[in-house]
């Protein structure tokens, strides 16, 4: 062979190792900038037909049934025929795509008669071949942890060649990358699922609370698919008196949802026990979540309502470094409680901390709210406070559940933080 001839067969050789390095970061990247897995296997399929093949189908196993939930195709056309979302049985089936999801590795297909592919699996993989006009195809395993999550089905027209050991290598690598990517996004979202059940579990129930209306409400985050330590919590006082509280432990996983249960904790036994103004309570919270807890940085406003039989009732509240409670009054009429704000717990616990107090008179609505119900990303928190006070400004007159939902519905658009809403309605005679 030539010295020219060489160069050539090397230059080719390092053009096609370039292309693939290209393809595998790409693939790399839809697979983990997306935490839907489905779409991201909707983008692979998109980028396998835009280098491997004419055409790319991805089913994923559930149970004795398999899903399609990715089809692409070089004619969009031709891709929209296949339907998505259909199940199909691969128990007992012989079939080559049962085969592979039991695990006999990748298989090459050219024969495409009833005799190859047997069974109602079979019959609909010949129709899938029919569709795409398959001349060869090739089914590699989604494997990951030592178990088969699915399958890629790559397919190639009549007119062009089949698929050669360096294509299979190519695949195979594919499906394990994809594998790890559905793997790795069912294993987050049993994490989400099962904070966010802790985190509701260790949230009040409010039925204890006597004479006093009160509605809350909580979302996890729906944008980061993440749970953090957003909490609230009301009781009743030995004197007659209620506790209001609310607040942010700092971090979105399963351990904020647990430090955010063990402030609650401590705040109940704190403020149950003390005769000592909000003020105090939240001084002896800092001191007490530093020397105990791991809890490190957190947001809280705690209030007390007293509520005499005669003249308006009170409010008493202290404000650790969190968004100030709204005050609207019967009309509609609004303030936000701006008093006795401090600098955040877990900084210093010999900060010194006030109790601010205000009439809270006949039709009146107290709301407690975290940051998820006003922060928008790049946009100044005074003008998510504005749009919070105007709202609630036109809810006022709406019986209590419904003006938390609506509030809820209007502001926390896309839930991209979590969100918790505590709102009390002084009775009208």
């Amino acid at each position: 062979m030539s010295t020219e001839s060489q160069v050539s067969d090397l230059k080719d050789a390092l053009g096609r190792t370039s292309l693939r390095l290209r393809f595998l970061a790409d693939v790399s990247s839809a697979l983990a900038g997306n935490q839907d897995a489905e779409e991201a296997l909707r983008s692979l399929a998109r980028l396998v037909v835009s280098y491997l093949a004419e055409a790319c189908v991805v089913d994923v196993l559930d149970g004795d049934l398999v899903r399609r939930v990715a089809v692409a195709h070089r004619d969009p056309e031709r891709a929209w025929r296949v339907p998505v979302g259909e199940f199909l049985p691969v128990a007992d089936s012989t079939a080559p795509l049962a085969r592979v999801l039991r695990g006999a590795g990748p298989l090459r297909l050219t024969d495409f008669t009833p005799s190859a592919l047997p069974g109602p699996l079979g019959v609909a993989q010949q129709e899938l071949y029919r569709t795409l006009e398959a001349g060869a195809a090739l089914i590699v395993p989604m494997s990951a942890r030592r178990q088969v999550l699915g399958a890629i089905i790559l397919v190639r027209p009549v007119s062009t060649a089949g698929f050669d050991e360096e294509d299979i290598a190519l695949a195979v690598d594919l499906g394990h990358r994809a594998a790890l990517a559905l793997d790795n996004a069912r294993l987050y979202a049993f994490q989400q699922r099962t904070a966010e059940q802790l985190q509701r579990s260790l949230l009040p129930e409010l039925t204890g609370v006597e004479r006093v209306p009160l509605e809350a409400r909580y979302v996890a985050s729906r944008e980061r698919a993440e749970v953090g330590g957003d909490w609230y919590d009301a009781f009743s006082l030995t004197d007659g008196s209620t506790v209001l509280a609310i607040g942010d432990v700092v971090g979105h996983d399963l351990v904020a949802a647990v430090r955010m249960g063990q402030m609650r904790n401590m705040l109940r036994a704190l403020a149950y026990d003390s005769k000592g103004s909000p003020a105090n309570v939240m001084r002896r919270l800092d001191r007490v979540m530093q020397g105990v807890s791991t809890v490190e940085l957190v947001t809280a406003v705690i209030a007390r309502v007293e509520t005499p039989c005669a003249g308006p009732w009170l409010l008493h509240w202290t404000n650790a470094g969190h968004p100030p409670p709204l005050l609207i009054r019967d009309g509609g009429t609004s303030q936000f409680l701006e008093g006795a704000l401090a600098p955040v717990l877990g900084v210093d616990p010999a900060l010194r901390r006030r109790t601010a107090r205000v009439s809270l008179f006949a039709g009146s609505t107290l709301l407690l709210y975290t940051d998820g119900l006003i922060e928008r990303p790049g946009e100044d928190i005074g003008r998510g406070l504005t749009r919070l006070r105007q709202h609630a400004a036109v809810l006022a007159d709406e019986p209590l559940p419904v003006f938390c939902d609506e509030l809820l519905g209007r502001l926390a658009i896309g839930y991209g933080d979590d969100v918790a809403v505590l709102a009390l309605r002084v009775p009208t005679p």
